[in-house]
């Protein structure tokens, strides 16, 4: 293939040419600027070869090969043929001679000539060297290099004794599960959609294959939506649509027989189903040219119909990465590149071109920043939406009937899909409305009207705040997403974060987990999510990160390097059942020992964490209470105030905050003044003060903390206990007594404990059942399944597991449980991509010329879009609107999303009250604190119309139901003539459309 048509390839490849006939994601916002972006390619960049090695042209070289042939002809008319060598070369004796001097400057010119031809097309040749060690298929994946020079790459490295590095270091893995999103491409006038209609989990089920594959749905198999009709029956445009379903599950015996997949790969598998797919489906179609369109030869010589079908069902198998910053990483591989492959030693040493060389590394450098640019731009845009604060789509409650004031119960008790849950969960049925108030029945809100819930809300929280009441939260969403959003309101709130992600595993797993990840993709996964991990946690937190012999190596280097390896507090075996461990070696090293425990690695977040004694696993030590230095070496400027006279030098800080050390001086007063003086010691006041106490006080100049006594030591052999549980029929069920262990001992009553691989849902509901806050995040099907049926039977009373625990009865019994927490639902990274739509802006491209395509049109061209959050929109905050897919599966729906809740996060609010009311207009006010103020947001139905007297009517509206909270700051959507006093009371008015754009990213 030409040298440059190769390179262009590539390019193509880079900017998904071959994705042209797709119609979603970002494949539609490249196609969207096709034509541009391949003149640029076939067009811009050769002319720019050109115009850069224009300046070493001349005149007399155009045609410098005719003329040297003509010199070598006239040189054997008058000397002879013997005048040459059998090389062509002139002889000694004839090189000074008028006719020799003569062609030797030709022959000097022509070699010039062809010199600086071939190093233009050494531009190309390092421009697709470059671009291929990074890319494949379109996707930025560093190669292995195999180079006999040994240019390989430049890895950034600061003079660390220790550096982990990967292949996908710096970037976010994006895919933690299957995406059942609609795949859409074109052909001929037709739309043709592959859609998934159903996608169950079957738990425990007795199918041949454990594995799960894309089938076609002979029950609705192809269904075929002409063009919408407009004026006097004419269609729209003369595009129709075709929508074929298929569902994703696993095969019977009978289906393994037919489709003929008894043995090899999964991915083998697929093909032959595919295969079997694509028939069933031409033989549905009914338009003759159509079905001529899709079994026609399409790339790779295979059917269009078929490509596009393999490519659907590859794309939920293969990994997706972005980058975190590609310019600069690609620009920093570029300079080492050139520095080390197209200026290198060699090139230098050759004098007779050098400047030639060096215009060489200038067009490398100017053409593939110019690529760069383009591909960051894409990357950049991908980042944006992955990184952006997503909306709460969804937000339900789950209550016991005993907490719910009986003025409801008349509801509750009419409400036929309630009753009906309750049946389907076994609990027992109450057989008078009265005995409502005596059982602890789950009422779940979404079988309740959008009024009902607000009510019940503003009644909970008349004497109470509502974040006090609530138990906990329960999310469902892609883990980081969730994380990122929750950081806002629970930045250093959370004291234990257990997680127990899926396994690197060297076998499939038996769950829809995708664990097929390499090692690079499963270490960046949990990277991107344990960083903002880090940030959740209090300066007293302690996170356990539970993983196999496939992960334990990259788990205990990640930690290091993310919690520091001074935070490293121990590394416990954990036993995989209590009485029969998996006799389990890995198929690949049969001849080995079998593997009876999991590691769990435990990290602080800081070296002072909580640690509570167990009561199992223990040796007869103890260990004597002392008095330590209260000054660390953490450069933490909030933790560097004046205490008892004392202020620690820079570069220093106190261990913990101000309040916090203010509260231990006290207490250690308190000690002094009243128990010293009758002979009591600081360990028996501690004692007496049920061991929740800390102390400070002031020797010379030095502020010292009292370390309490431990008077058994525990040790991190814990497989004296069962790992795992099978209670819920979930394949990676954590047992609840580990999950006892690990609350009890690194955190105590009205703690905040997390799990984001939340799984069957273990960790939340032991903590629940040991009387701390909660917050869980799954994204799997059995978050409706497993999660949310065993969280309502938590709080019914759940008699299995730790239940049965005798220090555990004392506080969760048929008595005391009962709860109150809320569920939600977020737009995911694929939502907001598959739903962006471009707006050209022709003032923008006049602007910035041919720099405009490379650089900044999505920027432009995507900012009103409402998934990037519409300004305008939040004038009616209780019908805005996104398309979005709520049940994962099926056609995506158009909801009307919580702004009021996305909003409460942003903002990092901790809720107390809620008030809903009507004023001509629906009015939402939530009353909460933030850093010791007192917030007030107003949400209401704006119009453009409003006249003097409407602003009038909603300012006086708005003073009334406000001045009994007495806020500090009121926020408000749209206009208002609020002013800076509600009665006599000054308030800082802000307006939430700045503020949200802004938090939201």
């Amino acid at each position: 293939m030409d040298t440059i048509e190769k390179f262009q390839d590539l390019v193509k490849g880079l900017f998904q040419f071959e994705t042209s006939d797709l119609d979603f994601g970002i494949y539609r916002i490249l196609n969207y600027k096709r034509d541009q972006i391949r003149k640029f390619i076939e067009e811009d960049l050769v002319h720019k070869v050109e115009s850069a090695f224009a300046k070493h042209k001349d005149e007399r070289l155009i045609n410098i090969s005719q003329k040297f042939k003509e010199a070598k002809e006239k040189i054997i008319q008058s000397l002879g043929t013997e005048a040459f060598t059998p090389t062509d070369e002139l002889k000694e004796q004839f090189k000074d001679t008028p006719l020799g001097r003569d062609y030797l400057s030709l022959k000097a010119q022509k070699d010039e000539a062809e010199t600086i031809d071939e190093i233009k097309l050494q531009v190309f040749n390092d421009l697709y060297s470059f671009f291929s060690r990074f890319y494949e298929e379109g996707d930025f994946f560093p190669q292995y290099r195999y180079s006999i020079k040994g240019h390989k790459y430049a890895i950034p490295y600061n003079g660390e004794e220790v550096k982990l590095y990967w292949a996908n270091s710096e970037q976010y893995y994006t895919k933690t599960g299957l995406l059942f999103r609609d795949y859409t491409f074109k052909a001929n006038d037709y739309k043709i959609i592959f859609r998934i209609v159903s996608a169950k989990e079957e738990l425990g089920s007795k199918k041949a294959t454990k594995e799960r594959f894309f089938i076609f749905d002979d029950e609705n198999p192809v269904e075929e939506i002409p063009s919408p009709l407009v004026g006097d029956g004419k269609c729209e445009g003369d595009n129709k649509t075709l929508i074929i379903h298929f569902q994703y599950r696993e095969l019977s015996e009978r289906e393994v027989k037919s489709y003929q997949v008894e043995g090899g790969s999964n991915t083998s598998k697929q093909e032959k189903i595919n295969q079997r797919s694509y028939e069933e489906v031409l033989k549905d179609v009914k338009d003759i040219e159509l079905k001529a369109r899709l079994g026609k030869e399409y790339k790779n010589e295979k059917p269009l119909l078929l490509y596009q079908l393999n490519r659907f069902t590859t794309k939920n198998t293969k990994d997706y990465f972005i980058h975190k910053n590609l310019k600069k990483f690609l620009s920093e591989q570029l300079d080492y590149f050139i520095k080390a492959e197209v200026l290198s030693i060699e090139t230098l040493g050759k004098e007779r071109f050098l400047d030639k060389h060096i215009t060489r590394a200038k067009i490398v450098r100017e053409i593939g920043e110019d690529i760069i640019d383009f591909l960051s731009q894409i990357e950049d845009f991908q980042k944006r939406l992955w990184e952006k604060k997503k909306f709460v789509l969804k937000t339900e409650y789950v209550i016991t009937t005993d907490r719910v004031p009986e003025e409801f119960h008349d509801e509750i008790w009419n409400n036929k899909e309630q009753n009906k849950e309750w049946k389907e969960l076994g609990f027992e049925a109450s057989k008078t409305k009265e005995e409502l108030k005596k059982k602890k029945l789950p009422i779940d809100t979404r079988y309740f009207s959008q009024e009902f819930k607000e009510r019940l809300l503003e009644k909970l929280t008349e004497n109470a705040d509502l974040d006090e009441l609530l138990d906990g939260l329960l999310i469902k969403s892609e883990n980081y997403q969730a994380l990122n959003l929750l950081l806002g309101k629970y930045k250093e709130k959370v004291q234990t974060i257990y997680i127990d992600p899926p396994f690197n595993k060297e076998q499939d797993a038996d769950y829809l987990y995708n664990v097929k990840y390499k090692d690079s993709t499963w270490v960046s996964c949990l990277e991107n999510r344990l960083w903002l991990a880090k940030s959740l946690l209090n300066d007293r937190g302690s996170i356990f990160v539970r993983c196999d012999y496939n992960g334990n190596m990259f788990v205990r280097l990640l930690m290091n390097e993310i919690f520091g390896e001074e935070n490293f507090r121990n590394e416990i075996m954990v036993g995989k059942t209590k009485t029969a461990f998996y006799l389990y070696a890995p198929p690949a090293r049969p001849q080995n020992f079998s593997q009876i425990y999991d590691n769990l690695f435990w990290y602080s977040k800081y070296p002072f964490s909580i640690f509570e004694n167990l009561k199992k696993g223990i040796t007869p030590e103890k260990r004597e209470s002392y008095w330590k230095d209260f000054k660390t070496f953490y450069d933490r400027t909030e933790n560097r105030y004046e205490l008892l006279g004392v202020v620690p030098e820079e570069g220093c800080s106190w261990m913990w905050k101000k309040e916090e050390s203010l509260k231990a001086i006290r207490n250690y007063e308190i000690y002094a003044e009243e128990f010293e003086s009758i002979g009591k010691t600081l360990e028996e006041f501690w004692i007496k003060t049920e061991m929740k106490l800390n102390f400070l006080k002031k020797e010379g100049n030095t502020i010292k903390y009292w370390v309490p006594p431990i008077k058994n030591i525990s040790h991190n052999n814990w497989t004296d206990l069962e790992g795992y549980a099978r209670q819920w029929n979930f394949p990676t069920e954590n047992s609840e007594i580990l999950l006892k262990r690990v609350i009890e001992s690194t955190s105590n009553e009205g703690n905040v404990v997390m799990d984001f691989f939340l799984g069957s849902g273990t960790t939340i509901a032991v903590a629940h059942k040991l009387k701390r806050k909660w917050l869980g995040v799954e994204m799997g099907e059995h978050f409706w399944t497993v999660v949310l049926p065993r969280m309502k039977k938590v709080l019914a009373y759940d008699k299995s597991g730790i239940s049965k625990e005798k220090d555990v009865k004392e506080k969760y019994n048929e008595k005391t449980a009962g709860g109150f927490f809320k569920y939600q639902i977020l737009e995911q990274y694929e939502d907001t991509l598959d739903n962006i739509e471009l707006t050209p802006n022709k003032q923008a491209e006049l602007k910035f010329g041919d720099d405009y395509l490379l650089k900044y049109f999505i920027d432009y061209e995507t900012r009103e879009n409402p998934y990037l959050l519409n300004i305008e929109h939040l004038k009616k905050p209780f019908s805005y609107k996104l398309k979005v897919n709520l049940e994962e599966v099926g056609e995506p729906q158009e909801i009307v999303v919580d702004i009021p809740e996305t909003f409460n996060y942003l903002l990092g609010l901790k809720v107390k009250k809620v008030k809903v009311r009507d004023n001509g207009r629906k009015y939402l006010f939530i009353l909460g604190e933030k850093e010791g103020k007192n917030i007030a947001i107003v949400w209401r139905e704006h119009e453009d119309k409003w006249t003097e007297n409407d602003f009038k009517k909603d300012k006086e509206f708005i003073i009334e139901e406000l001045e009994p909270w007495r806020p500090h700051i009121v926020y408000v959507n749209g206009q208002s003539i609020l002013t800076p006093k509600l009665r006599e009371h000054p308030v800082e008015i802000r307006y939430i459309e700045g503020e949200f754009k802004r938090l939201m990213g």
